[in-house]
């Protein structure tokens, strides 16, 4: 029996009071509710949550979910002392100004921000009067998408305490019948069982979970802080026309077609992999696993090629061949021999696979080009314009690209901008024990493909979404929505044209297959999905097409209230509160480590001595901000006389650092890459150094950064457009252009002349030209430091630490005194170790130990400065 996915996943209530944990004693939520009604696979989610202050003074009271990736927030609203307080949806450039005024002043800013695989957070606060009620209602939509035959809604709840009145109600509405429904996840087993109740009514469906204060405590992660868990719904609907299910109301339709009965058609698939030393370890393990579970999987009339890259292209075979057993055996052994090492060539890697589906056409069958990597393009071409367009050349819209980006150090909008122009799409692979499973699901979703070239068409209509799709698998759907010309039911007539094998397949009904309902939610399922896809069209494009097609995406989430990436929701609160902006993140955003709380407390003080929040500061809390004599460069210090003529008075609850004298440290270790060699080199430079790390003349960039004593970086400043720049320590991010200096210290994005800046969680992205700067943060011994890593290569004049390229050595002698060859010169070198802040997720790596000048081919004088 086929199923469907439909995904809903929400994270509860976190309730912060200051800067100290909950106390139950002092408050208490006294009712927590999830409504989800779903209609025509169309879910809108409303979670309300009602709070009281027991304390017998006023105190802060945070609002935090966690929502799914794929949902639009739609309203939000808190009632408070019998007044209702409505977030209002702006244009994101008419919020910003808003949003850094507040977080300028250290004030509270709302964000909603990336914190897993599926979901993403939404927090805001408000402080309540003693023995007074706050209420917090957020309302989200959300189009499911079919996987592998499967709806799920996704239910996670983790109020932090026991509630009284906990209910979770769904209510499913499906006009074309709903032939399954099960429940699974951690919250429907041992006793919390017994709090479920399900009821399956041929067109619709309800479930119930209403657990009593003990029942709260029994599930397996569950304990004195209540629930912890999930509640997943799957279901499926009746399929009985080959047109699909055609809803209509109010002059808009939305079409749902899956057809099952069909044979499936072979493929020619080929997997394009990457094998470069930053897939060492688990990565490149999971991979070899994923890739022996999927070789299994294919069926013997299928083709398929395998390459595995670096900085060179690997071939099983230079041809597809057919996926018989002994084929299937010998890529296998293959597989599963594939070593990490060199650098990453995507640009010929991707150029070959297209060459092998290219010469090879069979008719009948469906092609299709999967491409994993876990980094940017490093060596070959390295330009991710110049990449994109040959690879578009290459595959001319005759098969899709599926790119899989693992884990966070990968370049996903890359990845995704180029599977969109080849009529594929992009998936995250996580960094996780179950990276191989991920890999395996993906393949699973393409890999019985049904139909082929399939257009979709209306007349009597207009304002249509997609209607052309390169593949139809089964176990997935495609959904079309737009407007019926006048209204006029009469002439409207949909039709489906396909390839299925050899044969050309026309889907219709002569007799009429829309249905009419009162369903409201028609038209918004239609602004949904155009929004959608207007934001995918408007990554593909540049120039005056771009802006045309992002003005359309932003005019209609303006016009349905949708919190989408062009646009953010004003949360105004009661007087003398602040204003509240929340934005949307992209995909780039990475999620949040497990047991990792967003919630930042630098310690800033708000009106009568309660404490104020800072729920969306994701960089580490750094003290010093007022002029300390130990933060260089910061107002009041010593550092570049600009930024003293340009300070700003912070206040901070806590005393400013005295002044210290530093022991000399051991010194900061480094990486450098080598060519073709499995080790690279690594050398130590001494603590308090500020280095040149790098420059680029044409461009007029420079970046320059402080170590701290024995770790890595106190502070990173990008020098740009000859006076300005962009000053990144710990806890801010400082800006200064055309005269102006503002800080920040939550999520935001900003362009100040040529550099584009993207603060997110644990890291700062930095665009300027063609070079890419992410400076990620990392903690060791439990200190905070930062580190820079070039995720786009410079131009060829660039000069600095981070400029080096990969390193050519040759091992010469071996044993306690090895030896390397560089240049015609042996360098005496030690074994040891260093570990890779230049990942999200550091690891530790062998290398061969020398000295900086070695190392660097140059007297460490030539990268070290005297001033930021």
């Amino acid at each position: 029996m086929e199923r469907t996915v439909v995904r809903v996943s929400i994270f509860g209530l976190l309730l912060a009071f200051g800067g100290a944990q909950p106390n139950k004693d002092d408050w208490e939520i006294y009712s927590f509710h999830i409504n989800s009604t779903v209609t025509t696979r169309y879910a809108t989610t409303v979670i309300t949550s009602r709070v009281v202050n027991r304390k017998d003074e006023s105190t802060e009271v945070e609002f935090h979910v966690r929502i799914p990736k794929n949902a639009f927030i739609s309203k939000f609203r808190m009632f408070m002392d019998d007044q209702v307080y409505d977030g209002e949806v702006k244009a994101k450039e008419a919020a910003q100004q808003q949003y850094t005024q507040a977080v300028s002043r250290g004030e509270s800013a709302g964000i909603v921000s990336s914190v897993g695989r599926t979901l993403e957070e939404f927090k805001t606060s408000v402080t309540v009067a003693p023995l007074k009620k706050v209420t917090f209602e957020l309302t989200y939509e959300e189009l499911f998408r079919r996987r592998l035959g499967k709806y799920e809604l996704q239910i996670f709840a983790r109020p932090m305490q026991p509630v009284k009145d906990f209910k979770v109600d769904v209510y499913i509405h499906e006009k074309a019948g709903i032939n399954y429904m099960d429940i699974k996840g951690g919250l429907s087993t041992n006793a919390l069982a017994n709090a479920i109740t399900k009821t399956l009514a041929d067109k619709q469906a309800w479930v119930y979970f209403y657990p009593t204060v003990d029942q709260q405590k029994t599930c397996d992660s569950c304990g004195e802080q209540g629930l912890n868990g999930d509640l997943v719904i799957v279901y499926d609907v009746n399929r009985h026309k080959s047109l699909g299910d055609i809803k209509r109301s109010k002059g808009y339709f939305v079409h749902h077609f899956a057809p099952s009965s069909l044979l499936r058609i072979p493929k020619n698939v080929v997997f394009v992999i990457d094998q470069s030393g930053s897939m060492h370890g688990r990565k490149m393990e999971q991979t070899r696993m994923a890739l022996l579970h999927i070789l299994s999987d294919l069926a013997e009339e299928d083709y398929f090629g395998l390459i595995t890259f670096d900085s060179n292209l690997f071939y099983w075979k230079r041809e597809l061949v057919q996926a018989n057993a002994d084929n299937v055996k010998s890529a296998k052994t293959f597989a599963s021999n594939i070593k990490d090492r060199g650098s990453t060539n995507i640009n010929t890697a991707l150029l070959e696979g297209s060459r092998m589906l290219n010469e090879q056409p069979r008719q009948g069958s469906a092609s299709i080009l999967i491409l994993l990597t876990d980094g940017d393009p490093t060596s070959g071409v390295t330009n991710l314009e110049q990449i994109q367009s040959n690879v578009r050349a290459a595959i001319q819209d005759k098969f899709p690209l599926y790119c899989l980006g693992f884990g966070f150090d990968v370049n996903f909008a890359f990845l995704e901008r180029m599977s969109l122009q080849n009529n594929g799409v992009a998936r995250r692979i996580y960094e996780d024990s179950d990276a191989d499973l991920q890999l395996k699901g993906f393949y699973d979703e393409v890999a019985n493909p049904l139909l082929t070239n399939v257009t979709m068409s209306y007349s009597s209509s207009a304002n249509l979404t997609q209607t052309k799709f390169s593949q139809y698998y089964n176990g997935s759907e495609i959904v079309v929505a737009g407007q019926i010309t006048d209204n006029d039911v009469e002439t409207f007539v949909p039709q489906v044209v396909a390839i299925s094998r050899n044969a050309s397949i026309v889907f219709s009904d002569a007799n009429g297959t829309t249905e009419s309902t009162d369903d409201s939610n028609l038209q918004r399922v239609w602004a949904y999905l155009t929004v959608k896809q207007l934001l995918d069209k408007e990554l593909q494009l540049s120039g005056v097409e771009k802006e045309k097609v992002k003005s359309e995406a932003l005019r209609l989430s303006l016009k349905y209230g949708f919190v989408t990436p062009l646009t953010s929701m004003v949360v105004t609160k009661p007087s003398e509160e602040t204003t509240e902006v929340l934005h949307k993140p992209s995909e780039d955003t990475p999620p949040l480590p497990r047991g990792t709380s967003l919630v930042m407390r630098p310690g800033i003080l708000s009106k009568g001595q309660s404490r104020r929040n800072y729920p969306n500061l994701h960089l580490p809390a750094h003290p010093g901000f007022k002029g300390d004599p130990g933060s260089r460069g910061l107002p009041g210090s010593s550092g570049p006389p600009i930024l003293q003529d340009l300070a700003i008075d912070y206040d901070y609850d806590s005393p400013p650092i005295a002044p210290t004298t530093l022991s000399v440290a051991p010194g900061v270790r480094f990486l450098l890459q080598a060519e073709n060699q499995s080790l690279p080199l690594c050398f130590d430079i001494a603590g308090r150094t500020i280095l040149r790390l790098l420059h680029l003349p044409n461009a007029g960039v420079s970046v320059n950064g402080e170590l701290d004593e024995d770790q890595g970086f106190i502070k990173i400043i990008v020098h740009f457009d000859t006076d300005n720049f962009v000053a990144v320590e710990l806890g801010a991010v400082t800006v200064k252009y055309e005269q102006k200096l503002t800080r920040y210290t939550g999520d935001t994005a900003l362009v100040a002349g040529s550099v584009a800046v993207s603060i997110r969680h644990m890291e700062v992205d930095i665009t300027a030209g063609q070079t890419r700067l992410l400076i990620l943060v990392h903690g060791k011994n439990g200190k905070d430091f930062l580190w820079p890593a070039l995720r786009q290569q410079p131009s060829d004049d660039a000069v600095g630490i981070l400029a080096q390229k990969a390193v050519v050595y040759e091992e010469v002698h071996q044993g306690p005194y090895t030896k390397l060859k560089m240049k015609d010169q042996e360098i005496s070198v030690s074994r040891s170790s260093a570990v890779d802040f230049g990942m999200n997720l550091p690891a530790t790596l062998a290398c061969w130990l020398m000295s900086p000048e070695s190392a660097l081919r140059a007297p460490l004088s030539d990268f070290t400065l005297k001033v930021l």
